[in-house]
């Protein structure tokens, strides 16, 4: 009888040292994410194709709360968010003074937020979204010289009345594949505005290049695309024109959306996947800890994505959209955007001098990271 009860107790503490190790090592049920980490080293299946080599080589330094990048022929401009000025990235890591926009408001979060060009037209346009005292707004300015001595020319405002806020003020501008302006708005602190269709705010926007609502909108006479966001900030499509967006949560879940137009993403009601009927669940999750995310760019059935507080550039194959791959994870401090070069470079931005992250001796930068050929 003895034996007996030995036995059963060895059988129960292997049962309880099995059921410890499939708690500890179970990943989270409601955070569908498989995620790998790469340090520029070789990886293969859905990311070879895209797969970043080599150490990241500086090519700015020394920037102040820098927001978006955006290349212009030759040329390599960005936007400080806080200083209202757009700059142009020399070949020795300086930087020239293109233009100070005159008349922004920076108040924590909002300031000199997203760019875009458009060189479609006769005269090339820089379109940029900022914040005033009133208002979120996009302007376009004639972009005039060359290399080493761009201007800002003329301005032209594109669209005005959207809401801003001391943060939620979304910002990320873009031309699509069809040739139409799409800008991300956040709800300026305002939830309830994400599911008013009326309302700028919550919202994926598409206009043409003037500001006028395209005739194929989901809504007539608006130039609303998608709506229930909370603060979109990341925008990019894949070679067959499916169109991606990130979105920052604000407790549980951040987000990489698929979006389709006239569809509803969830915000107030849902924050990440719900499976509810009537709204859009996230293709892919993260707890705001490790992503918030904010750029993002798509390279060879690869969106990567600038992470601020999880401090990483995140890959994720359009091909296994449940899964994902780190690169650079903590090196760099906050990344903000990320954009791919006419060379097929990938650049992005670091962003440790906006208020919340810890500069080094050259925060901000431009950095720039071979893309295996």
């Amino acid at each position: 009888m003895k034996k007996m009860y030995i036995a059963l107790g060895a059988v129960a503490i292997v049962i309880l040292i099995a059921l410890i190790a499939f708690l500890v090592i179970s990943p989270n049920k409601n955070n569908t994410s498989n995620t790998k980490e790469s340090d520029s080293t070789s990886v293969s299946g859905s990311y070879k194709k895209a797969e970043l080599v080599g150490t990241p080589r500086v090519r700015a330094s020394g920037l102040e709360a820098p927001w978006s990048l955006v290349f212009y022929n030759d040329s390599v401009l960005v936007s400080l968010r806080d200083k209202g000025e757009i700059r142009e990235i020399l070949d020795n890591e300086k930087t020239r003074l293109v233009g100070r926009i005159s008349g922004i408001e920076h108040v924590s979060e909002d300031g000199l937020l997203g760019m875009t060009v458009n060189t479609s037209n006769e005269d090339p346009y820089l379109y940029v979204y900022y914040s005033t005292s009133g208002d979120n707004r996009i302007v376009r300015y004639v972009l005039n010289g060359k290399k080493g001595s761009l201007k800002l020319g003329k301005a032209e405002v594109i669209l005005s009345g959207i809401s801003k806020a001391a943060n939620h003020n979304g910002g990320r501008i873009a031309f699509g594949p069809d040739g139409m302006l799409y800008a991300t708005t956040g709800d300026a602190g305002d939830p309830s505005s994400a599911q008013d269709r009326n309302s700028l705010n919550g919202k994926i926007l598409r206009m043409t290049a003037e500001g006028n609502v395209p005739k194929d909108n989901p809504f007539q006479n608006s130039l609303v695309y998608s709506y229930g966001h909370r603060n979109p900030q990341g925008i990019a499509w894949s070679t067959n024109g499916t169109m991606y967006a990130t979105e920052f949560g604000q407790n549980k879940w951040d987000e990489l959306n698929e979006i389709k137009p006239g569809r509803n993403y969830g915000w107030p009601t849902h924050e990440g996947k719900a499976n509810t009927q009537g709204f859009v669940d996230p293709v892919q999750q993260w707890t705001p800890a490790e992503a918030s995310p904010s750029g993002m760019a798509f390279y060879n059935g690869v969106l990567f994505i600038a992470n601020l507080r999880g401090t990483v550039l995140r890959a994720v194959a359009t091909s296994a959209l449940q899964e994902s791959l780190e690169y650079f994870s903590g090196k760099y401090g906050r990344i903000r955007d990320v954009v791919i070069s006419p060379k097929n470079e990938l650049w992005f931005i670091t962003n440790n001098t906006d208020g919340r992250g810890n500069p080094g001796a050259r925060d901000d930068r431009v950095m720039s990271v071979s893309i295996k050929k």
